[in-house]
This record gives structure tokens, C-alpha cells and sequence, in this order.
């Protein structure tokens, strides 16, 4: 917690802590073997699914995140540009913005390509996004599942799509709670080189936010 909270680096963990070399290969391997993700699951089996929320974040990722070759950035999740590295979070919440799922993509990537595979398994509920995620294919899935598209069409559509404008205010909780999770400064900016560590602590600050 003190290093998700802090954003300190595995070496200034306070000794009272234990041995931080001992720690962080303890959570690197967690991290690699996906306990962090199934204790999330575990939290997230009482969800509210009646209103499923998606949409993405970018987070700047430090130099020390690059520490790997050039062509290892789309594996673990990092992009350049000009304002350097980034990792886009793609992230879903259920009705009370609490997170269920996380997919991590390099900054440039577009907020849709991840939609898909983040409403996988939900079916009967009511699926908020913004209108980065006006694409047919996605509306065509959305349907698919049994669920109800909550998402108004673009500017420059010629048939606009009718929804609910009184349910979709609730989709500002995606972005309460990415709010959220940025108060920890191990999310807010990213110090991890592979992007399972990264995820890892996303798994962990909802955790957190689960138990509050």
C-alpha cells in the first residue's frame, strides 16, 4: 500500500515493511500469476450490472518505464509521442463506479478497439459511453449480448440513434472513477516497465476502493 499510495520508489520501502527486494518479487509474482486480478474478481462478484460504464484514460508513463528495446513498447502497453510515453487504461465500472475490468493498450491507441473485449460476459444491462464509441460493430455487440446501448451518435452522423439522456448523466461515475484511482501516485503516473506490475497496482487501488 505504501508504494501504490506514495508512488516511492521498491527501494525507500521503510524497513518495517520487510526487505523491499523480498516484497517486490512477491508482487511481481502476483502480479505475473494474476492474483491481483482474481481478488478484484472476487469483490466485484456483488456488482450493481444493471449500468455498465466503459471509456479510457492516458496515463504518462516516467523514463525509468522504458527501460526495455523499442520493440517491446506495444507488448507492455507503452507508446510514444510527442509528450513522450503513454499507457491508455481502458477501464469498466458498474452502476455504483465501482471498477470491474482493466485492459491496458500503448497512449495512441483508440478508445473503441478494447470495448468489445471489456462488456464480454455482461448481458441485460445498460451500457454507457461517450461518442468515442459510436461504431457499428460495437452497437451490433452490445445487442448481441441482450444489453441496451446508452451511447449518443456522432456530430456528423446521418441517422442519429436514439437513447436514454437522462440515464447517460450517470456516466460521469467512469470519471469519478478514474479520479479516484489517480490519488494514488503509483497509477497516476507509471514507473512500471512491464505492464503486468502496472496493471497489478490498478487491480490493487480498486481493491481498495471496494473496501472503503
Amino acid at each position: 500500500y505504501f508504494i501504490l499510495k506514495t508512488g516511492a520508489q521498491w527501494r525507500e520501502l521503510p524497513f518495517y515493511y520487510g526487505k523491499w527486494r523480498s516484497v517486490h518479487k512477491r508482487y511481481e509474482s502476483w502480479c505475473r500469476k494474476g492474483i491481483w486480478g482474481l481478488v478484484l474478481k472476487h469483490f466485484s462478484k456483488e456488482c450493481d450490472g444493471e449500468n455498465i460504464m466503459i471509456d479510457a484514460t492516458i496515463i504518462r508513463a516516467h523514463p525509468c518505464a522504458a527501460g526495455y528495446k523499442k520493440d517491446h513498447g506495444e507488448q507492455e502497453s507503452l507508446g510514444r509521442s510527442v509528450g513522450g510515453f503513454t499507457t491508455k487504461i481502458h477501464a469498466l465500472v458498474d452502476a455504483l463506479g465501482q471498477g470491474l475490468n482493466f485492459i491496458l493498450t500503448p497512449g495512441q491507441h483508440h478508445d473503441v478497439t478494447q470495448a468489445e473485449s471489456l462488456i464480454e460476459g455482461f448481458s441485460d444491462a445498460h451500457i454507457l459511453a461517450d461518442k468515442g464509441y459510436d461504431s457499428s460493430d460495437f452497437i451490433h455487440k452490445i445487442r448481441k449480448q441482450g444489453c441496451i446501448p446508452v451511447i449518443p451518435s456522432r456530430s456528423n452522423a446521418k441517422n442519429p440513434r436514439d437513447y436514454d439522456k437522462h440515464l447517460y448523466k450517470e456516466r460521469h461515475l467512469v470519471e469519478c472513477f478514474f479520479n479516484k484511482i489517480k490519488h494514488f501516485r503509483r497509477v497516476f503516473s507509471r514507473f512500471d516497465k512491464r505492464a503486468s506490475s502496472f496493471l497489478g497496482f490498478l487491480h490493487y487501488a480498486s481493491i481498495i476502493l471496494w473496501l472503503r
